[in-house]
């Protein structure tokens, strides 16, 4: 189950309908081993297509490089759809290289609401997984 606050959900959603019609993308970074989502990452949609995504490869280095020397791991990597659901296409999928990642995709083709679903991909298998949106964490 993906655990995650409001204002990063917010957030997403409003990175993707800025960007439409093309799909945006980006990262929610969080404490490695934590599986806690916590610092917000728009990214540059380095194809600027509405059906396809990929991190501009040098912005990628620098955001992974600025994760591994604030022992954060990606999260979630999420991206938009414009035209069609929330669920991974056959690219999606074969791109998945983060098994311990949230996939959330964000389905912005109506123009008065959105569709936000969450998957694991690993090794080509997708399984969706329920999204608890929550103000705050809990502590413990």
């Amino acid at each position: 189950m993906l655990v995650i606050r409001a204002d990063l959900v917010d957030a997403m959603v409003a990175h993707a309908r800025a960007d439409h019609p093309d799909e945006a993308c980006g990262i929610i970074a969080g404490p490695e081993g934590s599986d806690r989502p916590e610092r917000f990452v728009a990214m540059m949609n380095a194809e600027r297509s509405p059906t396809f995504y990929r991190f501009d490869s040098g912005e990628q280095l620098k955001v992974w490089r600025a994760m591994d020397d604030a022992d954060e791991e990606p999260v979630v990597i999420y991206h938009s759809h414009t035209a069609t659901e929330a669920y991974p296409s056959r690219t999606d999928i074969s791109y998945a290289s983060e098994p311990g990642a949230h996939y959330v995709l964000i389905s912005t083709r109506d123009a008065t609401s959105h569709e936000l679903r969450s998957y694991r991909i690993v090794d080509g298998a997708v399984t969706e997984e329920p999204v608890r949106i929550v103000d705050a964490y809990e502590t413990v």
